[in-house]
C-alpha cells in the first residue's frame, strides 16, 4: 500500500512539473532555466518524503541528464545540484547509475572535458564523492568510468577539483578494495604529475590519495611513487612532509606486499623521526614503535630466543639515547644490506638537503643496527670517507656522529684492521685527510678499556713519516691532531707508554702548519700529554729530548729546504728551552752535518736564523748549563767560519747574512770567551771585513756590528798589526749609501778607536791615525746633520786630543 501510495504522490508531482519539463527543451534559455528552478522547487526543495523523490527521480533522470549538456552554464549548474539533492535523498541511490555514470563518464571522462566552467567540475566531482559515499560497491560495474573520470579531474588546472580528485579517489578505492586493484595503476600517473603542485593543501590530498591508491593496488607501482614521496620530505610545507610519514607509515603497518619493501620504506619513515617539527617526529616514531611491534608479533618463532636473552642493551651504550625496540633493530638489520648502498648514493647527490638528511638517517639506521654495524664496515667506512669530504658542514657533523657508533658498536680490532691502512693509504689523493677525520669520530665513540690495548698500534700508525709528513694542507694537519687529542682523552695516562710518538706526531703537526691557530692547538696538546703524565713541558722534552735528537739525526744526511725534519728541529729547540744545554753533545754533531757548505743552501740560512735567536738568550737556551763554551770555539771553526766564504749568488748572500747574524748573536750572547775569539781571529777577521763590501744592507750592518762586537770582547788584545787591518774597511762604510751602515761602522770605529792601549805605538803607527782622522773631520762636515752628531759624540773627544 505504501508503494502504490508513493506511485500516487509521485504522479501528482510529475504532473505538477509536466509542463516544467517540456519547457526544457525551449530554445530560450530564461526559459530552460526558469524550468530547471521550478522543479528543484517542487521536487528536492519541498521536502518530500524519500520514497516519492525516488519515484519522481527515476522519471526525471533522464531529462535532466540531458541538460547536463545544456549551452548555458546556469542551467548545468542547476542541474548537477538537483542531481546532487536527488541522489542525497533517496533511499535507493544507487537505481540511478545505469544512467548517470556513462553520462559523467562522456563528460568529464573523455580525453578532452567538454566542462569549460572550474565550478561545474569541481561540483561534478563533488557529486562523484557522493556516488561513492553512497553507493560503495554498487560502483563496481562503472570501475573504468570512474577510473576515466579521475583520471581527468586529477590534473585539472582548478586547485579545488583536484583536491575533490584526490578525497574521491580515497573513497572509492576503500569501497571497492576487492576490485579497484585492477585500475588503479591508471591512476599513479596523473597523482605523480600533480603531487609537486604549487599549493601545498594540493600536495598534502595528493599524497593521501597515493597512499590508497597503493595500499588497495596491485602493488606494481610502489617504486614508481616512492621517489617523488622521498621528494616531498623536503617539502617546505611540515602538513606535506607529515602527510609523507603517516602514508608511508601506513604502508609499513598495513600493505599487504610490505615485505618486499621494508628496504625502500624504511628510510623515508626513519627520514622523518629527525624532523625539524615536533609533531611530524612523534608521529612517525609512534608509527616506526608500531610496526616494531607488529613484526615481533608475526616473527615470534624467528626471534624468540632474542626477545628472551637480548633485551638489555650493550655495554658502552651512548648515554642519553633510547634503544629502539627489538622488532625495529631487527627490521634495520634484515635490511641493513640494501640500506647502505642506497644511503651512499644518496649522501653524494647533488642536492644540499638531501645529503642532510641522508647523512642524518645513517645514525639512526646504526643507532638500530648496533653490533650488526660489523657486517657492513667496508662499505660504511668508504660511504663515510666520502661524505667527510663534503663542503656541507652539516652532512660532515653528522656523518662523524655516525662514525661515533661505530666506534660504540665494533670491536676496535675489527675497525682498526681497515682504518689504519686507509689513514696509511688514503684512497682519495684530493681529501686524503677523510680517514683520519673519521677514524678520530670512530676513537671517540670507543670504550677506553677496550681502546687501551690498541694505543701503540694506532700511535704507531700516526708516527709514520707517511702518516704525519706526506700531507701540508691545514685540514690534514687539523685531523691529525684530532686523532691525537681523542687519544690523550680517551687513554690519559695510559699515553705514558706512547709520549714519545705522541710528542713527535704533535712536533709534526706544529712545524708543518701554516695556520698560527692550529700550531697553538698543537701546543696545547703538548701541554696536555705533559699533564697526562704529572710533567710540565720542559720536563717531557727532558724525558725524550735524547730521543728526539736520535730521530732526527737519523735523516740528517738528507736534510733540504724541503725537508719537515728542519722544522721539527726548530720546535724542538724553541720549545724545549734550558733543557737544549743538557744534550749539546747530541745536538753539536747534528747542527755540524746540517751546515756544512755542501749542503742546500735555503736549510742552512733556516737553520742560522733560528740558531740567532737562540744564542741571543744562550744563558737560557743552549748554554743553559755553562757548556756551550766547551763547544763555541769548534761551532765557529767549523761551521760559521766556512759559511762566511764568499760564493756567488743571491742565495749564497742570503747564507752568509743569516751566518752573520748567528755569528753576532754568538758573540752578544756571551757564549764564546774572549780567548776562544783571540784564537780564530786571524781566520775570522778577514772574512768579516769582506763582508763590509757585501752588496746586501743587511749584511753590512751585521758585519760592522760583528766587528764592534770583537772589538769589544778582545779589541785591547789585539795586535796592532791586526787593528791596523780593520779600520781601512770601516772608513769605507761611512761613505755608505745606508744610513743605518754608517752609523754602525761609526761606533766600530769608536771601539776601535777605544782598543788602542799602551801596547799601540802613535808614533810607528802615526801615518793610520793621521788617516783615521782625516776621515773623521771630513764627516763633521756630513751634510747629514745626524751624522755630524754621531760623529761628534763618538770620536769627539779623540779628535780634539787628535787635533791637537
Amino acid at each position: 500500500m505504501a508503494v502504490a501510495g508513493d506511485q500516487h504522490a509521485a504522479s501528482e508531482v510529475l504532473r505538477g512539473i509536466s509542463r516544467h519539463l517540456n519547457c526544457l527543451n525551449e530554445d530560450n534559455k530564461a526559459t530552460r532555466k526558469r524550468a530547471l528552478e521550478s522543479i528543484r522547487k517542487e521536487t528536492v526543495n519541498k521536502g518530500l518524503p524519500s520514497g516519492i523523490l525516488q519515484e519522481v527521480f527515476s522519471s526525471l533522470l533522464k531529462p535532466l541528464l540531458k541538460c547536463l549538456s545544456d549551452p548555458t552554464e546556469k542551467c548545468r549548474e542547476t542541474t548537477i545540484a538537483i542531481i546532487t539533492e536527488f541522489i542525497r535523498c533517496v533511499p535507493k541511490p544507487e537505481e540511478a547509475l545505469p544512467y548517470l555514470m556513462p553520462c559523467l563518464g562522456q563528460r568529464f571522462g573523455d580525453k578532452e572535458i567538454l566542462e569549460p566552467s572550474e565550478e561545474l567540475r569541481l561540483s561534478a566531482v563533488e557529486l562523484l564523492t557522493l556516488l561513492v559515499e553512497v553507493c560503495g560497491k554498487h560502483l563496481v560495474p562503472y570501475l573504468n568510468e570512474t577510473i576515466n573520470i579521475l583520471q581527468r579531474t586529477i590534473v585539472d588546472p582548478f586547485p579545488d577539483v583536484k583536491k575533490e580528485s584526490c578525497r574521491c579517489t580515497v573513497g572509492f578505492a576503500k569501497s571497492v578494495p576487492e576490485h579497484f586493484h585492477m585500475q588503479a595503476e591508471s591512476l599513479v600517473k596523473p597523482l605523480m604529475q600533480t603531487i609537486s603542485h604549487q599549493h601545498s593543501r594540493v600536495r598534502v590530498s595528493v599524497i593521501e590519495a597515493t597512499g590508497a591508491v597503493i595500499q588497495h593496488g596491485s602493488g606494481k607501482n610502489v617504486d614508481d611513487v616512492l621517489s617523488h614521496l622521498a621528494q616531498r620530505l623536503f617539502d617546505d610545507s611540515p602538513q606535506v612532509r607529515k602527510a609523507v610519514t603517516a602514508v608511508v607509515g601506513d604502508w609499513l603497518l598495513n600493505m599487504r606486499d610490505r615485505y618486499s619493501y621494508f628496504h625502500k620504506l624504511i628510510p623515508l619513515l626513519l627520514s622523518s623521526i629527525g624532523d625539524e617539527i615536533p609533531e611530524i617526529r612523534l608521529l612517525a616514531a609512534d608509527l616506526w614503535r608500531q610496526a616494531g611491534l607488529q613484526w615481533e608479533k608475526e616473527n615470534e618463532d624467528d626471534i624468540k630466543d632474542k626477545m628472551d636473552f637480548l633485551l638489555s642493551p650493550p655495554p658502552h651504550y651512548p648515554p642519553g639515547v633510547e634503544r629502539p625496540g627489538l622488532g625495529c633493530r631487527e627490521l634495520v638489520v634484515r635490511n641493513l644490506s640494501r640500506l647502505v648502498p642506497a644511503v651512499a648514493h644518496d649522501v653524494t647527490d647533488w642536492l644540499v638537503p638531501t645529503r642532510v638528511r641522508t647523512s642524518q638517517l645513517l645514525s639512526v639506521l646504526l643507532l638500530h643496527a648496533e653490533d650488526h654495524t660489523t657486517q657492513h664496515l667496508q662499505p660504511l667506512l668508504a660511504l663515510l670517507y666520502r661524505a667527510c669530504a663534503d663542503t656541507e658542514r652539516d652532512v660532515v657533523n653528522n656523518c662523524l656522529a655516525a662514525a661515533k657508533l661505530i666506534g660504540t658498536f665494533v670491536p676496535p680490532p675489527v675497525f682498526l684492521k681497515l682504518m689504519l691502512e686507509h689513514v696509511t693509504t688514503p684512497s682519495s689523493p684530493s681529501h686524503p685527510w677523510t680517514p683520519l677525520m673519521v677514524l678520530a669520530a670512530v676513537l671517540g665513540g670507543g670504550s677506553k678499556p677496550l681502546l687501551k690495548p690498541h694505543l701503540q698500534q694506532v700511535v704507531d700508525t700516526l708516527v709514520q713519516p707517511e702518516v704525519c709528513q706526506e700531507y701540508q694542507q691545514v685540514t690534514y694537519l687539523e685531523q691529525l691532531l684530532a686523532c691525537v687529542d681523542v687519544l690523550l682523552h680517551q687513554c690519559e695516562s695510559d699515553c705514558g707508554s706512547t709520549s714519545l710518538q705522541l710528542l713527535q706526531v704533535l712536533v709534526t703537526i706544529q712545524s708543518l702548519s701554516t695556520d698560527p691557530q692550529l700550531s697553538a692547538k698543537a701546543l696545547e696538546s703538548v701541554h696536555f700529554l705533559s699533564k697526562v703524565q704529572d710533567l710540565d713541558l720542559l720536563e717531557l722534552y727532558r724525558r725524550h729530548m735524547g730521543q728526539l735528537l736520535d730521530w732526527l739525526s737519523a735523516s740528517v744526511n738528507t736534510w733540504s729546504s724541503y725537508s719537515p725534519q728542519r722544522l721539527q728541529l726548530h720546535i724542538v729547540l724553541t720549545q724545549s728551552g734550558p733543557v737544549i744545554g743538557e744534550f749539546l753533545n747530541q745536538l753539536m754533531p747534528l747542527l755540524h752535518n746540517c751546515l756544512q757548505p755542501n749542503r742546500d743552501m735555503e736549510m742552512r740560512m733556516s737553520v742560522f736564523t733560528m740558531l740567532a735567536k737562540l744564542l741571543l738568550d744562550a744563558k737560557n737556551t743552549l748554554d743553559s748549563q755553562g757548556h756551550f763554551c766547551d763547544e763555541s770555539e769548534k761551532f765557529l771553526r767549523d761551521v760559521l767560519l766556512p759559511n762566511l766564504v764568499w760564493h756567488a749568488g743571491r742565495t749564497a748572500a742570503a747564507v752568509r747574512t743569516s751566518a752573520l747574524s748567528c755569528l753576532l748573536a754568538l758573540l752578544h750572547g756571551g757564549a764564546v770567551t774572549p780567548g776562544q775569539l783571540l784564537s780564530l781571529e786571524e781566520k775570522l777577521s778577514p772574512l768579516v771585513l769582506s763582508a763590509l763590501d757585501e752588496d746586501s744592507q743587511m749584511s753590512r750592518v751585521l758585519a760592522c756590528r760583528s766587528l764592534s762586537a770583537t772589538l769589544q770582547l778582545v779589541g785591547t788584545s789585539l795586535h796592532h798589526e791586526a787593528l791596523n787591518k780593520i779600520y781601512p774597511e770601516l772608513l769605507k762604510r761611512l761613505d755608505d749609501s745606508s744610513q743605518e751602515v754608517r752609523s754602525a761602522a761609526l761606533q766600530a770605529v769608536a771601539l776601535w778607536l777605544s782598543s788602542l792601549t799602551g801596547g799601540y805605538n802613535p808614533e810607528l803607527c802615526a801615518p793610520h791615525l793621521q788617516l783615521l782622522f782625516q776621515q773623521l773631520l771630513l764627516h763633521l762636515d756630513d751634510p747629514d746633520s745626524s751624522m755630524q752628531d754621531q760623529v761628534l759624540g763618538e770620536t769627539g773627544g779623540v779628535l780634539i786630543g787628535g787635533d791637537a
